[in-house]
């Protein structure tokens, strides 16, 4: 029944598309460039189309392979995993998660021990980083929490929270007056989608333009340093509402005119497709459905 089926070259094409380049297929297969190129052409034969394109650059994929690859990385992870269940694996219960330093410290990391305390078998790894991470191409990553503004179909999604940006300070702060330098925590958002979060912008939407003409910037470039600092006293801080929950759940921080704030993106939970099936990614992603409705 599958005897005909080209397994080697269907593994080959695989790396070769996850990586990017046949070199470093080659060098995770251990083999040569020329036996990679040679299978990826074996199965182009096989399955009667063009998978890469071949530019004075490198390769890459066709539409074609596009389809195709997404079919053989789900197809080769289910392998994976079947095999899995027949050998010993000091990490078969680890969940390698990807996200931002801010989202990590400010949101999910105080939450969990909740998670822990439901599955206390489940290990979870938390990998931070603001570079946005290729779950197609690297396997290490089981699921990413990230910013976005659109849906990415190649990816399975799962929406968590809408992000909106208002002004927020530490208790016992005094009202500003056309007499008084107010001190701004500045912090050069790197947002998708277009949306434009910053202080003027806030500050046309409040009727506060004069604010900016005697305004202290207190800059940073981490809205974890800049919650730290509007928590000690250093000025009014725009954050976003997902980030701050925290800080104002325990009294740190009180919002400054909660009517206004700014639109921002969407929180998505993301994985490639596949993974939300198998464990221990389902249970983190139906822990986090609770975290979002209570």
């Amino acid at each position: 029944m599958f005897s005909k089926i080209p397994l080697t070259a269907y593994r080959t094409f695989e790396a070769a598309a996850r990586t990017g380049s046949f070199k470093a297929a080659a060098d995770e297969l251990f083999v040569t460039p020329a036996a990679v190129s040679y299978q990826v052409k074996a199965l182009e034969a096989w399955v009667g189309a063009l998978l890469f394109e071949r530019t004075g650059k490198g390769v890459q994929l066709t539409p074609e392979g596009e389809r195709l690859y997404r079919d053989a990385h789900r197809a080769l992870l289910d392998i994976r995993d079947s095999l899995a269940g027949f050998r010993p694996q000091l990490d078969m219960h680890t969940l390698v998660l990807s996200t931002t330093p801010a989202l990590a410290s400010a949101w999910l990391i105080p939450r969990l021990g909740d998670f822990y305390r439901t599955w206390p078998h489940i290990n979870v790894r938390v990998e931070t980083s603001n570079d946005l991470v290729d779950l197609l191409r690297d396997s290490s990553i089981d699921l990413a929490i990230r910013t976005s503004s659109r849906d990415d179909p190649g990816l399975i999604s799962q929406p968590l929270m809408d992000e909106r940006f208002g002004a927020y300070v530490a208790p016992g702060y005094s009202d500003p007056t056309p007499q008084t330098r107010v001190e701004l925590i500045n912090l050069r958002w790197q947002i998708p989608g277009g949306f434009r979060v910053d202080w003027p912008t806030w500050c046309a939407a409040a009727g506060h333009t004069d604010w900016l003409t005697q305004a202290v910037l207190r800059e940073y470039d981490d809205e974890h340093f800049a919650l730290n600092a509007a928590i000690a006293g250093h000025g009014f801080v725009l954050a976003s509402n997902v980030l701050v929950a925290d800080s104002l759940a325990k009294g740190l921080l009180v919002p400054y005119r909660p009517d206004i704030s700014l639109p921002g993106p969407s929180y998505l939970a993301v994985c490639a497709p596949g993974r939300e099936r198998q464990s221990p990614v389902r249970e983190f992603l139906g822990w986090l459905s609770e975290q979002i409705t209570t």
